[in-house]
């Protein structure tokens, strides 16, 4: 049995893909089924095989719509009735078409092993619902106010309770600065007043100081002129 480990070295992957055995390239040719077909028939992919019908999804013959003539397991592509290409010489030949391009419209279910498969695949998709846990509803919100005024009402007295304390914060941070700079003043004010007649004092003292010399000098004067 081949190893099914996953590889990241692209050039193992393209000797994986070139030396693949046949069951794993009737794989590598699957392509997906139209949104009718994946309803009906319980699957999503299927390899692409002669006599399906398939639409182009992508290139340069894109929405062409055909049966399939031929498949080559090799190439890893399929051809389609109808698209061909004229050559030089005037022959036609088919256009080769990649699965991987291509959607399903409709299946050629001619071989038993086919049905079978679809209807293990339609099985398998019904227990899976059938597994799956109900989620329980959540729980309904509580109902808003009948009409708009009542939302009103009870929504108005929230405000005024959240306004209030705002507007008193602002206020005391308003009046705190002010208070601080009318003490400020006041303490600028006050020492001016008080050292002024400090001033005077010292002032006098000094007027004093000058004038007792002069005094002891006019005595002194007078008391030699009495001898004299």
């Amino acid at each position: 049995m081949q190893d099914t480990k996953r590889i990241k070295n692209p050039g193992k992957q393209r000797k994986r893909l070139f030396n693949a055995p046949a069951h794993i390239r009737h794989k590598l040719m699957a392509a997906p089924l139209s949104k009718e077909l994946t309803a009906s028939k319980g699957a999503k992919t299927l390899p692409v095989r002669k006599g399906d019908t398939v639409q182009i999804k992508r290139g340069d013959n894109k929405g062409f719509e055909g049966k399939v003539s031929r498949v080559d397991l090799k190439a890893y592509r399929i051809y389609l009735e109808g698209l061909t290409r004229e050559k030089v010489d005037g022959t036609n030949i088919f256009i080769s078409v990649h699965p991987s391009k291509v959607q399903i419209r409709s299946l050629n279910l001619d071989d038993k092993w086919r049905k079978n498969i679809l209807e293990r695949k339609k099985s398998v998709e019904k227990t899976a619902k059938a597994e799956k846990p109900k989620v329980k509803p959540a729980k309904k919100a509580e109902k808003a106010p009948a009409t708009v005024k009542e939302a009103k009402e009870e929504a108005a007295p929230e405000v005024v309770k959240v306004q209030k304390p705002a507007e008193e914060v602002i206020e005391k941070a308003l009046a705190k600065p002010a208070a601080k700079k009318a003490a400020s003043a006041k303490e600028e004010k006050a020492p001016v007043a008080k050292k002024a007649p400090a001033k005077k004092a010292s002032a006098k003292k000094t007027e004093e100081k000058e004038a007792t010399p002069k005094a002891k000098a006019k005595k002194a004067s007078e008391k030699t002129k009495g001898v004299q």
